[in-house]
């Protein structure tokens, strides 16, 4: 027995070697990506922030649903892509990725550790795709419904251990020299969280050459020529981004028209690289709020849909490449609550974010309002007649109205969190009852380790087809531009 033991250890140690000698290892450079086609002049990174398969098939579902058409009408602008891949998103430190680690991977070609920006594990700066483009000539643009000094857009000029450090991240942004960055606005530009503060990043940008504009009769009035630019939408709500769509008056910009002014702003003979993040797909999906996470796909498509037009004239020197840095909240097509029926048009009902909402609640616990008052808002907000309850849906509302009045604070290690993540738990509650009802579901209240859907279109496209590593699409990216490797951080 103890002789056919060892035989058997030996064997597999043999397997193992045989294993590691002969599988292909995974590439580290951009060459092992042979590219010998034209190089597209202009190239658009979309990342959806949290955006898996799941988000996205939520979205044509609920459009085809309010529109009463067959789901095989109905298209996102970035589902049509003829290129199609499935893109894992881990980091090293962890199977669960994070925005800053995926960013990074995405940006460098290189997966690190959770939090890091542009560092790869071993804490070396990596240079990034927008560099690499802006040191060969290309103009430079950088988006995202969220602050700009976020983990998604930092990822691509910054080069800090932690995405926390706000204050160095807004003056790496001054110190990166790229042409248009556009969104919301900065999280620490005082350095008031900073441990050592370098002077206010607006004031640097400004030195820099920066225009720094706020409102949206400037930002429409911008023209090519203008040099740098940073443009902020004039309403920020919470850490400095721009409101969700659900939420938005005529006076927000939308990322599509963010897009559209970076095109026109950067469009050139050299060409352009441009990163564009809808970063608030990831925070509804946090809260399990399906209407406002759907929303945010299909804001984030409509930007897509601007660079498909682009391309249109550009056919030959246009690449687009559509993706997410990871999935956010578990989201399911289909809950336990309803088993195999789905409702999605009655999502059209909800009027506010869950985050709107909230302010909502928390004016409720100021005024004393009572239960059958708040209902009547929760009817409103989010079309929830008092037919469409359940006994147990209104007990449970009663009980989170309660735990909301009462001000309760839920642990993460707490039943309560299980519950109601981190929103109030009636704001939670409401938002479950109308997702159970449209028969859709969710499994956390964090990121999740479901491969994203990468999709490209337009020069070198076809190079995306398959199944890889986020750090891939970085790679590909630069196998398809061009890019030198030897380039290195603006410092």
């Amino acid at each position: 027995m103890k002789r056919i033991l060892k035989i058997s250890a030996r064997a597999w140690v043999l397997v193992w070697v045989l294993y590691s000698v002969l599988l292909p290892q995974h590439p580290a450079r951009a060459e092992v990506f042979p590219y010998k086609g034209p190089q597209p002049r202009f190239v658009f990174l979309f990342i959806g922030d949290g955006m898996g398969l799941a988000q996205r098939a939520a979205a044509e579902s609920y459009l085809a649903a309010i529109q009463g058409r067959d789901l095989e009408q109905v298209r996102l602008e970035m589902n049509r892509f003829p290129n199609q891949a499935l893109t894992t998103t881990r980091a090293v430190d962890r199977f669960i990725g994070g925005s800053a680690a995926a960013a990074t991977a995405l940006a460098t070609g290189f997966n690190t550790r959770i939090g890091y920006l542009a560092l790869d594990p071993d804490h070396k700066p990596r240079a990034t795709i927008a560099e690499m483009a802006r040191d060969q000539g290309l103009k430079v643009g950088i988006v995202s419904t969220v602050s700009l000094d976020h983990a998604t857009p930092a990822a691509f000029y910054a080069h800090e251990s932690s995405r926390g450090m706000y204050h160095e991240i807004g003056h790496d942004l001054v110190q990166s020299r790229f042409d248009f960055l556009a969104g919301g606005g900065f999280l620490d530009p005082a350095g008031v969280r900073s441990s050592n503060p370098r002077g206010d990043v607006r004031d640097a940008a400004r030195q820099a050459g920066y225009a720094i504009v706020r409102d949206k009769k400037s930002f429409t009035g911008l023209r090519p020529g203008r040099g740098r630019v940073i443009a902020m939408n004039h309403r920020l709500t919470e850490r400095g981004a721009i409101p969700y769509l659900i939420d938005r008056t005529s006076d927000d910009l939308s990322l599509a028209e963010f897009t559209r002014k970076g095109i026109e702003l950067l469009e050139n003979p050299k060409g352009f690289f441009m990163m564009i993040e809808g970063g608030k797909i990831d925070w509804a999906c946090h809260a399990n709020d399906a209407r406002t996470a759907i929303d945010e796909v299909l804001d984030f498509d409509l930007a897509v849909k601007v660079a498909v037009r682009f391309m249109e004239k550009h056919p030959h020197d246009t690449l687009i490449v559509v993706t997410g840095d990871h999935e956010t909240g578990g989201m399911s097509l289909g809950s336990a609550s309803t088993r195999t029926q789905t409702r999605f048009e009655i999502l059209q009902g909800q009027a506010v974010s869950f985050k709107a909402f909230e302010e909502d609640v928390r004016g409720f616990r100021r005024m004393g309002t009572s239960f059958e008052d708040a209902m009547q808002l929760v009817r409103q907000r989010f079309g929830l007649d008092g037919g469409d309850l359940s006994e147990t849906d209104r007990a449970e509302l009663r009980e989170a109205f309660q735990k909301s009045m009462d001000g309760e604070k839920h642990h993460s290690n707490g039943p309560d969190y299980l519950r109601y993540g981190e929103c109030e738990p009636f704001c939670a509650m409401a938002v479950r009852v109308l997702n159970h009802q449209a028969g859709i579901g969710w499994t956390s209240y964090n990121h999740t380790g479901i491969p994203v859907v990468t999709s490209a279109l337009g020069t070198g496209a076809g190079l995306f087809n398959g199944y890889y590593p986020n750090k891939d699409v970085a790679w590909k990216i630069m196998s398809i531009m061009g890019l030198k490797k030897a380039s290195r951080p603006a410092r």
